[in-house]
């Protein structure tokens, strides 16, 4: 598959065809890393960076995990 470059504004842009972005799984305002790697431009998805706090904050009583004990399972009491 080829694709043109394009002057947009200041810089240049690559549009990226519909079947590469759904094979990718982004869409307008995805985040995505760019890298050369032997003189080819690869394009990413990045992946997500979670923040403990974050992630604390969407814990509700609703999907709270119940805690459990399971005991000792080996030489934990010699």
């Amino acid at each position: 598959m080829q694709a043109q470059i394009s002057k947009w504004g200041n810089s240049l842009a690559v549009r990226l065809p519909k079947s590469v972005t759904e094979a990718l799984k982004v869409g307008n305002g995805s985040s995505v890393d760019l890298t050369v790697e032997r003189g080819r431009i690869v394009i990413a998805p990045s992946k997500p960076e979670y923040k403990l706090k974050d992630l604390l904050a969407g814990i509700t009583d609703d999907n709270r995990p119940e805690s459990f004990d399971d005991g000792p399972v080996g030489e934990e009491l010699i």
